[in-house]
């Protein structure tokens, strides 16, 4: 992943009602009580602000410095102190023991195999407390298989414009995604082209359920809608809830 460009637009590009959203589910799993927790790819640090101002003692993680430093800029106008972490979620158990993990906006899709996940999730569980809760998303097969080939999306304002074009991956369940951004410069009066590459993978729910259960976790819940509601054949993101278990396995 190249977020180089794709960090300049990304607040403009996201609902922010989503960040509201995965707050909720959060509160709604594990009401605030102060517990550290640790946001994996944590981007532009909109939600790990609003988790921190819901109680919780937040450190952020992403593997992309242009993100943090949005992040930063984030942090410093609502007057936070939040750490920021820049590492791959594959490698962070140095950061010391959480009491919460999350991991949203399906960036588990990014990870190339299931034995990647798994990596990701051992991590985790090395780095909860015994009984902590660790919380993500990913996108449902329905969402890679029938609405992301094909799908396109454009965004225009005076400063840029940009084209997102998705088609199928090269292996089951995967999608790669073609993000064009044209970026005025004022110098040359004329707008640069800039192409970056996304490409997410997903998988059965029973291969994330036997990915957590190896990795440690018990109490694992599936639902959908930001836990609204159960997982339906047209739901479009999963949403998953675990503990570690207090029993070394």
């Amino acid at each position: 992943m190249i977020y180089s460009t794709f960090a300049q637009v990304y607040d403009q590009l996201m609902d922010q009602d989503l960040y509201t959203d995965w707050r909720d589910y959060v509160l709604q799993q594990v009401p605030a009580k102060g517990q550290r927790l640790l946001e994996l790819a944590a981007g532009s640090g909109t939600l790990a602000v609003q988790l921190q101002q819901a109680g919780f003692d937040v450190t952020a993680l992403d593997l992309s410095a242009e993100m943090l430093s949005l992040a930063a800029a984030k942090i410093n106008k609502a007057d936070l102190d939040i750490p920021l972490v820049q590492a791959d979620m594959r490698d962070f158990a140095q950061l010391g023991q959480f009491d919460i993990v999350t991991c949203f906006d399906d960036s588990i899709c990014y990870m190339p195999d299931l034995d990647n996940v798994t990596e990701v999730f051992k991590e985790v569980s090395t780095s909860l407390k015994a009984g902590g809760r660790f919380m993500f998303d990913a996108h449902s097969l329905h969402q890679m298989d029938d609405i992301f080939p094909g799908y396109m999306y454009n965004y225009q304002t005076e400063d840029y414009a940009f084209i997102w074009s998705s088609y199928e991956g090269e292996v089951p369940h995967s999608a790669e995604h073609d993000l064009t951004f044209f970026v005025y410069h004022e110098d040359i009066d004329a707008y640069k082209p800039l192409i970056e590459q996304h490409k997410e993978r997903t998988y059965p729910i029973q291969d994330y359920v036997d990915a957590l259960t190896k990795a440690g976790f018990t109490d694992i819940q599936v639902s959908a809608d930001f836990g609204r509601g159960p997982v339906q054949d047209d739901s479009t993101r999963w949403f998953f809830s675990c503990s570690k278990s207090a029993v070394k396995l």
